[in-house]
């Protein structure tokens, strides 16, 4: 490992196959599904499913900022997911599988806000973008079983 890291938090849906999508970037040092951005501390997988606790299934990523920018994490993240269905990817449903960025200071939070707006600008996308930009509070890694889940059964993705 090389020089200093940064940390950014992502949502977009299960973190199953995000996690794996950020796995592959050059420059990520690590990756952890957890939970941020609801009203209890430390909660379960059955607790976040509920959708009472307004946590997000979210992708912590450990990054060289040497290697990689946040503003390329930020277009790995437009593409590994619908930025346009609110509380919905694919056919996960819940605010659990919102969209969402969780920015840890002024600059990402920025960097954030500018690419949302840039990618609304492109006009690829049939729908306004729905994404949610908030800051990073407390954070809680998932269940062993849920980190690099795909990895560890020899998947690609998470649908068929």
């Amino acid at each position: 490992m090389t020089g200093a890291t940064d940390i950014a938090y992502f949502a977009a849906g299960c973190f199953w196959g995000v996690e794996a999508a950020f796995r592959q970037v050059k420059g990520v040092r690590e990756t952890v599904a957890g939970y941020q951005g609801g009203t209890i501390a430390n909660p379960t997988y059955e607790d976040v499913c509920s959708g009472q606790t307004r946590h997000a299934e979210v992708v912590k990523v450990v990054f060289d900022p040497a290697v990689v920018s946040y503003e390329d994490l930020l277009n790995v993240f437009w593409q590994s997911h619908d930025p346009t269905t609110l509380n919905r990817q694919g056919p996960d449903i819940g605010t659990q599988y919102r969209s969402a960025i969780f920015y840890r200071n002024d600059d990402q939070k920025m960097i954030a806000e500018a690419s949302k707006g840039a990618q609304g600008r492109r006009g690829l996308l049939r729908r306004p973008i729905v994404t949610e930009i908030s800051p990073a509070l407390d954070f809680y890694p998932a269940e062993d079983y849920h980190q690099q889940y795909l990895e560890k059964r020899g998947l690609a993705t998470c649908h068929i």
